[in-house]
């Protein structure tokens, strides 16, 4: 049986925990942790991968101390927003420390002479910018607002190093905010006693984040068996690399990430009774439309989506417990739901191989594969994420473009009262109008599966 890349980095761990002045301090990572530590450490301006949140308030809502003082107490809950993700001896770990946390209000460009704002003087732009402008060495959770002079609403964004987040955690985030925000609200001295408590609650808080993550690598450790090679060697034996052209180009990219980026969305009505059931698989095979519509080639592309969920019996902790699944895309005639949810299903039994596994299974059987992925797909179901309520207001949710890809293109589906489906793409691979263009035949794909309503 070959080694297996989790055991290996379990071994590690141990011996750093072994030679380390202060071990309980270190706290191990799980597969899509390191991940993301490796891909940030590879990128040429050292950014992370992030995950953000945006949320309209009537203007004055939001109090920043008070904003302040619910983020400290967040972080005090939840080990991941407590420290650094960094490496030991070469070996990726979370170090605990203080809260590492941000709170600020973010400046609009300022009028000009004729009392105008200036060329990007809108709240979503100076946010943009400065999410775009992520320090390398953190922190794990940012908290921007921003108003433009005249603006009846400020947004805010809740932003989190993906290295703390998966679509649990957003729920658990926003929940929490909600509450700690109310408890300080005009309680001052309460405030301070109930930081005592969540500092006690903090050390709890750390063996329930260290039982779920050596659960999740656990698991990802049997996960990296024989018979998943054997499955994703069949499932993505026939992958290939972009051709050299179609790759190289994207001169904005670094480090494999897109930074000039376009967005488009609709909405489309939510599914219900048995069709919700293949959302998912529809979504799927929408991208797959989408990306060759794209791309103009008749190669099997590699579609990547986020997949997972807390071990069994885990506390509910704030942490990154996914994996990134692969589904290969082949040219050639549509398919019907039954046939593509089939193999979807079949794939999540298999849902906790590491990417890095999935990678040498696929590479064993012939696959002219570095990894790199043509399209991403992401999906939340908003039953599923309590809304986030500052001073009484439940937040409108909002989403802005221009966010860095790490692939050519994206699509985040987000399934709640309706089905929102969004596309971002490279602007420097990829012209607007193609992109629109391949757009359409993803809803029109869509459409077909899940019904022709609008």
């Amino acid at each position: 049986m070959h080694s297996s890349i989790t055991a290996a980095y379990l071994a590690r761990y141990r011996s750093v925990l072994d030679a380390a002045p202060a071990p309980a301090e270190l706290l191990p990572l799980t597969g899509a942790q390191r991940r993301f530590l490796i891909t940030r450490r590879r990128d040429l301006r050292g950014r992370a991968d992030i995950v953000p949140l945006f949320f309209a308030f009537p203007r004055g809502t939001v109090d920043l101390p008070h904003l302040r003082r619910a983020a400290v107490r967040l972080a005090a809950r939840h080990p991941a927003l407590r420290g650094a993700f960094t490496t030991v001896r070469g070996t990726p770990v979370l170090r605990l420390g203080g809260p590492s946390v941000e709170v600020a209000r973010v400046a609009t460009d300022p009028p000009g002479p004729d009392g105008a704002a200036g060329p990007d003087g809108s709240a979503a732009a100076a946010l943009r910018r400065a999410l775009l402008d992520w320090p390398a060495d953190g922190p794990v959770l940012r908290l921007l607002l921003a108003a433009a002079p005249d603006d009846e609403e400020e947004l805010l964004a809740v932003a989190l190093d993906h290295a703390a987040c998966d679509e649990q955690s957003l729920g658990l985030v926003t929940a929490d905010l909600t509450s700690a925000y109310e408890q300080d609200r005009g309680q001052d001295r309460e405030q301070e006693q109930g930081e005592e408590q969540d500092r006690r609650d903090g050390q709890g808080g750390v063996e329930a984040y260290r039982a779920a993550v050596e659960g999740q690598l656990a698991a990802e450790a049997a996960a990296a068996s024989e018979t998943a090679q054997v499955h994703w060697a069949a499932r993505l034996g026939a992958l290939d690399e972009a051709p050299p052209d179609e790759a190289s180009r994207g001169g904005a990219a670094v480090g494999g990430v897109a930074w000039s980026t376009g967005m488009v969305a609709h909405r489309l009505p939510a599914a219900t009774g048995a069709a919700r059931g293949g959302v998912f698989p529809a979504l799927l095979d929408a991208v797959g439309v989408a990306a060759r519509r794209l791309t103009g080639d008749e190669r099997v592309l590699a579609l990547g989506y986020p997949w997972g969920g807390r071990p069994p019996g885990a506390e509910p902790v704030l942490g990154c417990f996914l994996n990134t699944l692969v589904h290969p895309a082949p040219p050639g005639p549509a398919r019907g739901l039954d046939e593509l949810g089939a193999e979807w299903w079949d794939d999540l039994d298999h849902a906790d191989t590491p990417y890095d596994e999935v990678v040498r299974a696929a590479r064993s059987a012939g696959a002219r594969w570095s990894g790199a992925l043509d399209g991403l797909l992401t999906f939340e179901d908003l039953n599923r994420r309590p809304p986030l309520v500052l001073g009484g207001t439940a937040g409108r949710e909002t989403h802005l473009g221009g966010r860095p890809l790490a692939a050519p293109l994206a699509v985040s589906a987000s399934h709640g009262e309706d089905l929102l489906v969004r596309l971002a793409w490279d602007r420097d691979r990829y012209r607007d109008a193609d992109a629109e263009a391949a757009f359409g035949a993803l809803l029109a794909t869509l459409r077909r599966h899940l019904g022709p309503a609008d």
